[in-house]
C-alpha cells in the first residue's frame, strides 16, 4: 500500500496573518486556517501550496549579506510579457527590492523580500 504524500514550504513569521494576505494577493490564491491558528495555508492555481507559521522568535533572514546563507527561498514564475506588471504588483502590496539590476533578457530574474523579510525571486517562466 502506497501512502499519499503532499508537501507545501512554510515560512515562518512574527504575523502569519499579514504574510498569508501578501502571498494569496499575488498569487491570487485563497488563505485556508486550520486546527492550529498560527498556520495558514495558501492555497493556488495548478497546484501551488505554501503555509506561514507563526514563530514568536522570529528575525528576518539577512541573505543576500556575504556573511549569511541562503537556506531556501520562493521562485515565483510568470510570463515575460507580464514580469513588469507582476512587479509593480508585489512592490505595490509590499516587497522589497533586492537585487533588480539584471532585469531583461531570456533569464529575467529579480529577487525580493517580502514583507517578513523572506527572499523569493520573480522570474520569467522557461
Amino acid at each position: 500500500m502506497t501512502v499519499a504524500k503532499t508537501s507545501v514550504l512554510v515560512l515562518d513569521c512574527a504575523e502569519p496573518a499579514e504574510l498569508a494576505e501578501f502571498y494569496s494577493s499575488f498569487l491570487g490564491a485563497e488563505t485556508r486556517v486550520g486546527a492550529d491558528p498560527d498556520v495558514l495555508e495558501i492555497i493556488g492555481h495548478e497546484g501551488v501550496r505554501i503555509a506561514v507559521r507563526r514563530d514568536h522568535g522570529y528575525a528576518p533572514a539577512s541573505w543576500p549579506r556575504p556573511e549569511s546563507s541562503q537556506q531556501a527561498h520562493l521562485r515565483i514564475m510568470v510570463s515575460r510579457e507580464e514580469i513588469d506588471e507582476a512587479e509593480r504588483e508585489l512592490i505595490a502590496l509590499g516587497a522589497r527590492p533586492l537585487d533588480t539590476k539584471d532585469n531583461g533578457g531570456p533569464r529575467d530574474s529579480r529577487l525580493y523580500s517580502d514583507p517578513a523579510g523572506h527572499s523569493f525571486t520573480l522570474a520569467v517562466q522557461l
